[in-house]
């Protein structure tokens, strides 16, 4: 049974922002909030101000990523933009049109050992994946993940992917309308295993340090996955029931302790990431009206204001959440 809930040691809200889709740190004095109304909001967290925002299109921002010196947006519509940043903000300087009518996150892969060059995961059209080297020159092109539809069944459109790496190999784990679950050799291009789970999943998160994740979607259930290391094929282990059906996002906390989910219910609940055990509910944001929880991160190191790493947390009520669960 979960136990009483902390509070939070911060919210930051501000009448102009409204509903956040999306949010990520950026070298953890910073927070970056992707809006419903097309915007970006900087908060800094020395000050727990917003210094500066700006439009980036008529469309909701869905995703956010930051490397060390280029964020990238994604809107609805499947529009990628990457902004380098300056002394005043934020400069555009490249756009990916976009032409994806279902949703589906982006999503950034750095190397854990440091020193690679991030890709972007991001959907093209209905069931097709790009995958873009970020530091890359403008005119390079991405490579594409297109599966081969006449030996495969009708996945329908793509949801969410995790790109993760295996014994110096790198995979990408999607997630398909149908609740089919493709990996991808990306040394290849090539599909390497198919298996099919509950239908239209939202989020997914897995971590090869531990080989277990977890598959979200529009039930009440959690599903638990492994691989088998030598074929690379997927398997269901285990599963965990949540009181109130619907997740938005599923965020596994780098130390491999606890992880987060986002609900429509606008709760946040934590799990240890060892038992699978219900940690706490986090109720701050429950009385957000619509999507409910939309996105959560993690810094990566200490915030100077709490001296502690955050977990922040993002929802249609307009606010952002910060916790600290680390101690």
């Amino acid at each position: 049974m979960a136990v009483l809930p902390p509070d939070p040691v911060f919210n930051l809200r501000c009448p102009e922002m409204g509903p956040v889709n999306s949010i990520c740190f950026h070298s953890c004095e910073r927070l970056l909030a992707g809006t419903l109304k097309g915007s970006v909001f900087l908060w800094d967290l020395q000050t727990n101000r917003s210094p500066l925002h700006f439009e980036v299109g008529q469309q909701p921002i869905t995703t956010l990523h930051h490397t060390d010196d280029i964020l990238i947006t994604q809107e609805k519509g499947g529009t990628v933009t990457l902004w380098s940043l300056s002394n005043s903000g934020y400069m555009r300087d490249r756009t990916i049109e976009g032409n994806f009518a279902a949703f589906c996150h982006t999503a950034l892969y750095t190397s854990p050992a440091g020193g690679g060059e991030p890709l972007l995961f991001y959907p093209c059209d209905e069931n097709s994946i790009g995958v873009l080297h970020v530091n890359n020159d403008v005119n390079s092109p991405p490579q594409m993940l297109v599966p081969n539809d006449s030996q495969l069944p009708k996945l329908g459109s793509v949801s969410c992917f995790k790109p993760f790496e295996c014994a110096s190999q790198l995979f990408l784990l999607a997630g398909y309308e149908s609740g089919h679950f493709l990996t991808w050799d990306l040394s290849s291009g090539v599909v390497v295993d198919l298996r099919q789970f509950e239908p239209e999943p939202m989020a997914v998160d897995y971590d090869p340090v531990t080989n277990c994740g977890i598959i979200g979607g529009p039930s009440e259930k959690l599903i638990c996955i492994r691989y088998q290391h030598q074929s690379m094929q997927l398997q269901r282990s285990n599963y965990i029931v949540i009181k109130n059906a619907g997740i938005n996002c599923i965020r596994i906390r780098d130390d491999q302790k606890v992880f987060a989910t986002g609900g429509w219910d606008g709760r946040v609940r934590v799990f240890s990431w060892r038992s699978l055990r219900p940690l706490a509910v986090l109720t701050e944001h429950k009385n957000a009206s619509g999507g409910g929880i939309m996105d959560i991160a993690y810094s990566e190191d200490k915030v100077s204001m709490w001296n502690a790493r955050i977990m922040a947390a993002a929802g249609t009520d307009g606010q952002i959440t910060l916790w600290d669960l680390y101690n």
